[in-house]
């Protein structure tokens, strides 16, 4: 009889009660989650250290394979060694993680996308070394066959990535803006798997995701591409700093191309070390094999002639100036951001330095170990 009155005269305060304690709940637990510190503070970066740190993204390719190779470099590793600068490689969910990191002079170098290198750039915070991949990025949905049938559908990305920027070119392209979907940010490799359970429609993202949507279901389908870049950066203050140091990095950097260019048993060797390099990193077994990140690779970075060289056509624009007023006409670069600050990024002598005297710099000798 107790129990009966309690539940019809107390129960939708109870319930009530009940409510605010678990909405209470919810909100301490949320305002610890923002307050936790980001996952890379773990690193233990300081400004000024003496290791050279440099910024990976084991998530894709073939910025993956890139790093693998030059985290298996023992002649850099001996020539920084000796120059009391050891090489300490960092990974990183994305390029837009490192931008900080950048700013406050914790990160040396770095592969970043066009969308973070040009964030950075405009920031006055790096000097852009080279190209690293020229590749099409991708929107993917399931059940669509154009960019306008997803007015309103759950789209995941990467914020301030290179995909983020192909997203905003196909919205635009389709007439659309971003508060006509539903942006779901989400690590890059959790995309195949999300768009399968069905918690997202559609996604933007480089390789190899796409590639993994494709191969799982013919219902999935690329409705937009996007042409994007990845680019070798080092700290302006690394540049000043240590400019042997910079050298033996970057001559690292062309090194690594050259080997890769050799064999297609280097691409698979350097393959494996990658997949194993992103499983780590991700805490599971890559499903996208080594064929695949070698198919990849070749495609996105090897049969790129000019790579690792930014080609300057005189009569088209600089390079990363369309992309550069394309995001500033949306507002997704810094507010004082100026195109002149990225232009002095790309014009520096780094590369050509290296490039002008192979022997000197040893980019055709090599020297990898598993």
């Amino acid at each position: 009889m107790i129990s009966r009155r309690f539940s019809v005269r107390r129960a939708p305060r109870f319930r009530a009660v009940c409510s605010l304690l678990l909405a209470l709940a919810c909100g301490v637990l949320q305002q610890a989650h923002a307050e936790a510190p980001a996952y890379y503070e773990r690193y233990g970066l300081t400004p000024g250290s003496p290791s050279v740190d440099v910024g990976i993204q084991p998530l894709g390719y073939p910025a993956g394979v890139l790093t693998a190779v030059l985290r298996h470099d023992e002649i850099l590793k001996t020539r920084l060694a000796e120059l009391g600068q050891p090489l300490q490689t960092h990974p990183f969910q994305r390029g837009a993680d490192m931008l900080t990191l950048f700013s406050d002079k914790r990160l040396e170098a770095g592969l970043l996308g066009d969308m973070p290198t040009l964030i950075a750039a405009a920031g006055g915070d790096v000097s852009i070394v080279g190209l690293a991949k020229q590749s099409p990025t991708a929107i993917v949905a399931r059940d669509q066959t154009q960019v306008r049938g997803l007015a309103g559908k759950r789209i995941a990305y990467v914020e301030a990535s290179s995909a983020h920027q192909t997203l905003l070119q196909g919205l635009s392209a389709a007439g659309l803006k971003e508060g006509d979907v539903r942006l779901v940010p989400l690590r890059v490799d959790d995309m195949p798997d999300a768009l399968k359970r069905g918690e997202i429609d559609a996604f933007a993202a480089w390789e190899p995701a796409p590639s993994i949507a494709l191969a799982a279901n013919p219902a999935n389908r690329i409705v937009f591409r996007g042409l994007s870049s990845d680019y070798f950066v080092v700290s302006k203050a690394f540049v000043r700093r240590s400019p042997a140091a910079v050298d033996a990095l970057v001559t690292g950097y062309v090194r690594s191309i050259e080997w890769l260019r050799l064999s297609q048993k280097n691409i698979e060797r350097a393959a494996h070390w990658a997949q194993a390099d992103a499983e780590s990193f991700a805490g599971r077994p890559s499903t996208l094999p080594v064929e695949k990140i070698v198919a990849i690779t070749r495609r996105e970075l090897l049969n790129v002639p000019s790579a690792p060289s930014i080609i300057n056509n005189p009569k088209a624009p600089p390079p990363l100036l369309t992309e550069f007023e394309f995001l500033k006409r949306l507002n997704k670069l810094p507010a004082d951001g100026d195109w002149s600050r990225v232009a002095d990024a790309l014009n520096n002598d780094l590369l050509p330095r290296v490039l002008t005297d192979p022997r000197r710099h040893e980019t055709v000798r090599f020297d990898y170990r598993d």
